[in-house]
């Protein structure tokens, strides 16, 4: 029994894995959408920019974990997610308060993220894959880091709209 539960546990794991690159490959699509797009928000940009670097970094970990299986990442799962995250920042492009609506958005995604993160980890710890824990609990890290200052942040970009807004500039990006 235990070892049809590992090899299933090793199979969702697997899966997982690749859920989360397809994921991962979603935000950098959503990142670089409103990065072209956020000329009047220099801290949000930074924060931005800052943020897919690591989501770089932790596609190549999930890569290097995946590999140490004999597995590799899902083309298509990638494709159709990063396609997803494309649309779903151009949705907001014809929005008065984009800049808003797309730090929301941010907001959810990163906590989807982080809940992927423990799915996975959770996984793992019901594997003899335990040792790939230490790489996504420090992705996990990243993205539980980057949902607190977006919260954190939302105030202030809210404010900074509104002021761009009464002041007759271009406010919602």
């Amino acid at each position: 029994m235990a070892t049809i539960l590992s090899e299933s546990a090793t199979t969702h794991f697997i899966v997982g894995l690749r859920d989360v690159h397809a994921v991962e490959n979603q935000a950098l699509a959503l990142i670089d959408r409103q990065l072209d797009r956020l000329k009047s928000y220099p801290d949000l940009s930074e924060r931005l920019r800052v943020h897919r670097g690591e989501t770089e970094t932790q596609i190549r970990r999930v890569e290097e974990i995946l590999a140490s299986l004999g597995e590799s990442h899902s083309s298509l799962k990638d494709a159709a997610l990063s396609l997803s995250g494309n649309l779903a920042a151009l949705g907001h492009v014809i929005a008065g308060d984009e800049v808003l609506k797309n730090s929301f958005a941010n907001l959810a995604f990163e906590n989807f993220e982080a809940a992927s993160y423990i799915g996975v980890i959770t996984m793992a710890e019901a594997t003899t894959h335990a040792g790939t824990i230490t790489l996504l609990k420090e992705s996990l890290a990243e993205e539980e880091a980057m949902a607190t200052w977006v919260r954190d942040n939302i105030p202030t970009l809210t404010r900074r709209f509104l002021e761009l807004d009464a002041a007759g500039e271009t406010s919602s990006r």
